[in-house]
């Protein structure tokens, strides 16, 4: 089994003192948290993206502080060996910093151990708050998607010179907050790598590179689950859907066509119940029933 992970663990886990490269993956039930632990991942993010690919909304905006516990719980009942990283939805650390740690004590209750943040300096109060009451951050910065409508739309960050700086300076300032890690979202690969190199934390990328200390993807996306659209940094190992649309399409024909269920997926009433009922035309293939009653 492997080693658990927990925040001083990631905290000190940077490429350039030697250790591998971070793996982290969204996850936001039982038995994709299982998998992910088969898989040896080192971070299971429950992400405000279980919005769209789990529950159907159009943006990751919808989603509350109460979805999110809620995954939370259940990726923690499977008990994984990951971190389990616990997402603060938009308008859950917005307000005052009292809401805001009630609203990341809401996700350690539910098997948190960590919360992560969207935002870069203006959120640094925010995240302060969450600290000093001994909760760890896991910082966000770059494409942010909560501010899709500032952005206008999911569009890669730090294009210009002035911009990559200005994110180097935010990710300083979140280290020196105490955040113990950041992800960074949608920037050009020399913004992934310079940010990497400012800051002594460990930096996860998604659309940020290779150069960073590791990468997070989107589980749906992974196994080819999520088949609608395919972000530029995705790459797709497995054909979920696929694979999934033919099992259930071979169910449904099989029924149809009477072929399921088969006698050895049925289970036979024994001869005397058969007699005993009247039904002495009844067809028995000789199985001794194999209920519990």
């Amino acid at each position: 089994m492997a080693t658990a992970q927990t925040v001083p663990t990631i905290k000190a886990s940077k490429r350039r003192n030697g250790s591998e490269p971070l793996v982290m993956v969204t996850a936001y039930d039982a038995p994709s948290a299982r998998v992910a632990t088969e898989a040896d991942v080192d971070m299971i993010l429950v992400g405000d993206s279980l919005a769209m690919v789990v529950l159907g909304y159009d943006s990751t905006l919808e989603v509350t502080v109460d979805d999110i516990a809620y995954h939370v719980a259940a990726v923690r009942r499977a008990k994984p060996s990951a971190l389990i990283i616990g997402d603060m939805p938009w308008m859950s650390f917005h307000l005052t910093p009292t809401e805001t740690v009630r609203n990341a004590a809401t996700l350690v209750r539910a098997g948190a151990q960590c919360v992560k943040m969207e935002g870069g300096i203006k959120r640094i109060p925010m995240m302060t708050a969450i600290l000093d009451a001994e909760i760890p951050v896991l910082a966000h910065i770059g494409l942010t998607p909560q501010s899709t409508n500032v952005m206008g739309g999911f569009k890669i960050q730090a294009r210009e010179a002035e911009a990559v700086h200005r994110l180097v300076e935010e990710a300083v300032a979140l280290e020196e907050a105490g955040c113990f890690a950041l992800v960074i979202e949608g920037v050009p690969d020399i913004a992934g790598r310079m940010v990497t190199e400012a800051v002594s934390i460990p930096t996860i990328g998604i659309g940020a590179g290779p150069d960073t200390d590791g990468q997070v993807l989107v589980y749906h996306d992974i196994i080819g689950l999520e088949n609608r659209f395919k972000p530029r940094f995705v790459r797709r190992y497995g054909t979920a859907f696929d694979d999934q649309v033919a099992a259930l399409s071979a169910y449904a024909a099989d029924v149809r066509d009477s072929s399921f269920p088969a006698p050895e997926e049925t289970y036979q009433a024994k001869d005397e119940l058969t007699e005993a009922l009247g039904l002495y035309g009844s067809t028995n293939h000789g199985n001794t029933d194999q209920g519990s009653g």
